[in-house]
């Protein structure tokens, strides 16, 4: 099991690592990559062609063609996350929720990086079931604290 975390460019790192923290929470392996849809469409194509990779999180901001060329390239499933960046974010919520009939990409709120990660572990548990427990127990600690945000599964 692996996810693929792509960002068009260095400055989206951390939104990236966010989502990489995330996943490592629930024991999902993953790796961040930079790989623009425009600028370095080969790399994308690479990256999409590993067979290791399950399911792709595609972090863009501006014009966030990155989840739409991913998703062009693979029946894999590709979850978008739009950031806000130097504007308001519409921009990149658009383009992520906006694909054309047949390129479906899961699309998460403007810098949503925690729903992308549980977004991921969910897909992924209908594969792998040893991620339920995992979830349960998230999902656990949101109902006795809902006010604050849930700690790590793993976490007393």
């Amino acid at each position: 099991m692996k996810v693929a975390i792509l960002v068009g460019s260095r400055s989206d790192l951390d939104a990236a690592e966010k989502v990489r923290a995330r996943l490592q929470e629930f024991e999902v392996p993953s790796v961040v990559h930079v790989a623009s849809a425009h600028r370095t469409p080969e790399k994308v194509d690479r990256l999409v062609a590993d067979p290791e990779t399950e399911l792709f999180v595609a972090l863009a901001g501006l014009s966030a063609a990155l989840p739409g060329a991913v998703a062009a390239r693979t029946l894999r499933p590709v979850i978008g996350v739009p950031l806000l960046g130097r504007g308001l974010g519409l921009d990149s919520l658009l383009s992520v929720v906006q694909m054309p009939p047949g390129v479906p990409v899961a699309a998460v709120g403007l810098d949503s990086t925690d729903n992308a990660a549980l977004l991921a572990v969910h897909i992924l548990a209908l594969k792998h079931p040893e991620l339920l427990p995992r979830l349960e127990r998230y999902r656990a600690r949101w109902r006795e604290e809902p006010a604050a945000p849930a700690p790590a599964p793993g976490s007393p």
